[in-house]
């Protein structure tokens, strides 16, 4: 722990109260993670019928692997680990949201050597140059949802890694499929909050403004998780990153693609974690904190 939190807490009166993390066997009780069997490198995904899953969203994409195998298994969340090209990764699958990410994100980092988390999900297009079946590479994010904002205060910014930014673009330029690069926007509501009408057509005024309002800031498009990642590894020091499916897009009037573009973000994010292995390999040969191309 920090000294700047050691002060925060030292008279902290609830501290000795509150729960801690439930365990099962020296296992977070809410994963079911081993930490000795968790990669450097995870992919975080939702068990989303919109992408188009025939199965568990881990075990579909752990089937791209070389290699692989179930290491936890929880009512709320799948984990596998494997290799791709001989890169070793986890693949943890969950709930939809924010809050379910906390929870991944916690226990990983307090559980697991784990230091790059990079999400693989669907999402709505938001800008008329963004559509169904193409695939979106969040640059940052922006944080419309709650649960960061219990960390730290909106003005803090949500960002993907320049490394792993930069790993899955060179991913996706080398696999063909059309992509974009650009700002997510991330939120907690599907209707409401997202500008549609819930149950009997309710909606408030300013609701009707939400989708209009990221289109003219130049949003590509929104999501659940992205800000939520961004947010929590940029605090703590780690490394984020997100890949994005696109499934509609209401701004164009496109209609709804089931698992659009969804094969193809699976392969830039496993293609794009390859390339970040190299980069982290070169690094430690040569010495660097931060990876630069051609450097001496």
């Amino acid at each position: 722990m920090r000294d700047c939190f050691k002060e925060l807490l030292e008279n902290y009166r609830h501290l000795d109260y509150l729960p801690k993390f439930l365990t099962a066997d020296g296992r977070p009780s809410l994963t079911g993670i081993d930490g000795k069997k968790i990669a450097r490198y995870v992919i975080m995904t939702v068990r989303d019928p919109l992408c188009g899953y025939n199965e568990d969203s881990a075990k579909e994409i752990a089937g791209y692997l070389d290699e692989s195998e179930e290491v936890a298994r929880t009512g709320m969340f799948v984990t596998y680990t494997g290799k791709y090209k001989g890169v070793e990764l986890s693949i943890v699958s969950g709930g939809s949201g924010a809050p379910e990410a906390e929870l991944v994100l916690n226990e990983f980092m307090i559980f697991s050597e784990a230091d790059t988390f990079i999400r693989v999900g669907g999402s709505g297009g938001w800008n008329e140059n963004v559509h169904p079946g193409d695939v979106v590479i969040s640059s940052g994010a922006v944080r419309d949802e709650g649960m960061t904002a219990s960390y730290v205060v909106r003005q803090y910014p949500a960002f993907a890694n320049y490394e792993v930014l930069l790993s899955l673009i060179e991913a996706a330029t080398e696999n063909g499929h059309k992509f974009h690069v650009g700002i997510t926007r991330s939120g907690d509501s599907e209707y409401c909050g997202w500008g549609k009408p819930s149950y009997g057509g309710y909606i408030q005024k300013e609701q009707l403004e939400i989708i209009d309002y990221y289109h003219r800031a130049g949003v590509l498009n929104t999501d659940r998780e992205t800000s939520a990642i961004f947010t929590l590894t940029t605090l703590f020091g780690l490394r984020g990153g997100s890949i994005c499916s696109i499934g509609d897009n209401v701004v164009n009037k496109e209609g709804f693609k089931a698992g659009g573009g969804h094969e193809s973000a699976i392969a830039i994010a496993l293609e794009g974690i390859r390339k970040l292995n190299s980069k982290d390999k070169e690094k430690e040969e040569r010495g660097l904190k931060y990876w630069v191309p051609n450097a001496r």
